[in-house]
């Protein structure tokens, strides 16, 4: 069913494509009656996609919670939790300077901004995006729920992870009498996974409705009057996963290729949904099949999930700086290191907040006397540029998990034969 459900994902994007653009083709006249009819049209079909993230949503909480807790309870002891969340922020942060790093190279390189040549814009004149949305002060006294309901309710992973360490800790102290809370917890992820497992067949009808809703609506232009910036923003996408897993040979060693194969169903899910959060369960049950013990990818991947969005990091300096460059506006290396420096404090309070990336950046464009109205270049391709960074989130959090569960000594030990043999049999499970 899995091998099936990556074609029938891609086919659904294909499909999504084909009937987008045509449906923009046949109604668009350049007038606003069909432009208001091909709004129209694309809410409808943005329902789809809705439905399949609220789906996603309604299983990431309960599943966060049970599997972490269960994941702690299973460590034995809190020096074991201790030192799995150190290395994972130490690992994190590398990985954030990495792609920050990575971002601003290329985007100097590339100059993918210097053609358009923009007078610069009123002060006054708005993006449309609240750039006080976030706030370091907030941020950190938010970290700690103040209901455990609340947070659940709400979906906020970061305080979901909070409430669930202290439950697995307490666990963990209290001993043989918490073992029936263990067993029940145990059972709570079986059933979620199972859960899982409904939802993602809802997938393909949500990538075809996403990739059809938008193309329908602006066309095929919002690719073409921005294609340069795209396209080099992939480029840098793509080196850094090379990167990333270069990184992963060298310190696990050529059983990478088999977590690249793994992780190829959740990949494609972030990418056609545009949503690193709708990868979340398959990128879990892919870590399992490569050897992550569930103690570790538990607790490493809703972390990541708060702290190692690579993919939106490098976005971050190479927008910024496109919009900087589109405006003539030069920046001293000093000052682009501080921009960096700044993005990569910014960058760990963005999970849960609406359009994350782009209020960072908002944020950080007032701090260097760039034009907020800026933004508005990259608002209409910003739906194909997150599902790139989407997937590069999953990329990333997959070998964060994967490279602490070698540190830890806990990746299975399974030899090439046997995953080989697990590798055939993988795309018939």
């Amino acid at each position: 069913m899995k091998s099936r459900l990556t074609y029938y994902i891609l086919a659904g994007l294909v499909a999504g494509l084909i009937v987008g653009l045509g449906l923009h083709w046949s109604i668009d006249d350049g007038t606003p009656a069909s432009a208001a009819q091909l709004a129209e049209i694309a809410g409808y079909l943005s329902i789809v996609t809705q439905l399949f993230l609220r789906l996603i949503k309604m299983i990431i909480a309960p599943l966060v919670f049970s599997t972490l807790v269960v994941g702690i309870a299973h460590m034995g002891d809190t020096s074991a939790l201790g030192r799995v969340g150190l290395r994972s922020l130490l690992w994190f942060i590398g990985a954030s300077l990495l792609s920050l790093t990575l971002g601003l190279i290329l985007v100097n390189l590339l100059q993918p901004g210097v053609r358009l040549a923009l007078a610069i814009p009123p002060a006054t004149a708005a993006s449309g995006v609240d750039a006080g949305a976030f706030d370091l002060a907030k941020f950190v006294s938010h970290i700690v729920p103040q209901s455990m309901i609340e947070a659940m309710a709400t979906n906020e992973i970061l305080q979901i992870v909070v409430f669930s360490v202290f439950v697995g800790v307490a666990i963990t102290a209290v001993g043989e009498k918490a073992q029936p809370l263990v067993r029940a917890t145990e059972a709570l992820v079986a059933v979620m996974l199972q859960i899982t497992n409904y939802v993602m067949r809802c997938a393909p009808f949500a990538v075809f409705a996403a990739v059809a809703s938008t193309l329908a609506e602006r066309g095929p232009g919002i690719i073409g009057d921005l294609g340069y910036f795209m396209l080099t923003f992939y480029i840098g996408l793509l080196l850094l996963w090379a990167v990333l897993i270069g990184i992963a040979f060298l310190l696990i060693g050529p059983r990478t290729r088999y977590l690249v194969r793994y992780i190829r169903d959740p990949l494609i899910l972030a990418f056609s949904a545009a949503s690193s959060e709708a990868a979340y369960p398959r990128t879990l049950e892919a870590l399992d099949r490569f050897g992550v013990p569930p103690r570790i990818a538990s607790f490493v991947l809703p972390l990541g999930y708060s702290f190692n969005l690579d993919g939106s990091m490098m976005y971050m300096t190479f927008a910024s700086l496109f919009i900087a460059q589109a405006y003539g506006i030069d920046l001293s290396i000093g000052q682009q290191i501080t921009m960096l420096l700044v993005l990569m404090v910014t960058s760990k309070g963005i999970a849960g907040v609406p359009r994350a990336s782009l209020v960072v950046i908002a944020g950080t464009l007032s701090m260097f006397r760039i034009p907020e109205a800026g933004l508005l270049l990259i608002l209409a391709v910003d739906h194909f540029l997150d599902m790139g960074r989407s997937a590069t989130n999953v990329i990333g959090n997959a070998v964060a998990a994967s490279v602490i569960a070698k540190w830890e000594g806990g990746l299975d030990p399974r030899g090439d034969d046997d995953l080989d043999a697990a590798a055939r049999t993988f795309p018939q499970a």
